[in-house]
């Protein structure tokens, strides 16, 4: 595939590349988008505003507690795309420094990718807000899956470690810190418009650095990419990946 050479050929010309992914990655392994066809704004009943908001959910916890009984089994079993694979492959492969995700789902780290900054936090980590005591996702799936809310020993209500909607997002400083030393940041499956991570190619672009782009559909920064892929990521994930390994 052309479009598949045109991406390896930028990759090995430059040093220091760092990834920007979205929910477009993950989609293909069953996790749900915000803004997509079949993403949690279309879904009927469900307002992906209460849900992600902390005031509504301080106050009616349940809420966000439903609809996560149907996302839970999905993330269990949720096994990495080959967009995940390809960007744990080039890490090994030293070609790439890091990711940085505003997926909350886990699977770069089941891909094998070890340098990740999950910026709007993980499913996978839960907290007490009162006291702060920690807990692990197998420790609250079975109260969850039962439709109850998961309350800590003190009383206090148990919170995913998510970033939601009022909430400030996770290692915003070593995030802008990457982007900026970065010569080349790829995009993958993020439409670029929920801030603060839409800026973060920014700092990247405004040093020197590269920015190429690989989403189903236009974003805002199109116009600043070297390269641009509007296409379907899984297959163009698998054709960069089946190239690189021959390579």
């Amino acid at each position: 595939m052309e479009k598949a050479s045109k991406l390896i050929q930028v990759i090995k010309s430059h040093h220091n590349i760092i990834a920007l992914t979205g929910a477009g990655i993950s989609t293909r392994a069953g996790i749900p988008d915000f803004r997509g066809d079949k993403g949690i704004y279309k879904m009927k009943g469900v307002s992906a505003d209460k849900i992600f908001d902390i005031t509504y959910f301080r106050t009616h916890p349940e809420y966000f507690y439903h609809f996560t009984m149907g996302l839970i089994p999905k993330l269990y079993d949720a096994r990495p795309t080959t967009g995940h694979r390809l960007l744990a492959e080039l890490e090994k492969m030293k070609y790439l420094k890091g990711i940085i995700t505003q997926n909350v789902d886990g699977l770069h780290q089941k891909a094998g990718s070890k340098n990740v900054i999950e910026i709007h936090g993980s499913m996978w980590k839960f907290y007490c807000i009162s006291c702060g005591k920690k807990y692990s996702y197998d420790e609250i799936k079975e109260v969850v899956l039962k439709g109850k809310v998961p309350r800590c020993e003190c009383g206090g209500l148990i919170k995913p470690d998510v970033v939601f909607f009022g909430e400030a997002v996770k290692e915003m400083e070593k995030a802008i810190r990457w982007a900026g030393e970065a010569e080349l940041m790829i995009v993958l499956g993020s439409t670029l418009v929920v801030y603060p991570a839409a800026q973060l190619p920014l700092y990247t672009i405004e040093n020197k650095g590269k920015l190429i782009i690989v989403n189903k559909d236009p974003t805002p920064m199109d116009k600043y990419a070297i390269l641009v892929f509007h296409t379907d990521i899984e297959e163009f994930a698998r054709a960069v990946l089946n190239e690189i390994t021959r390579s």
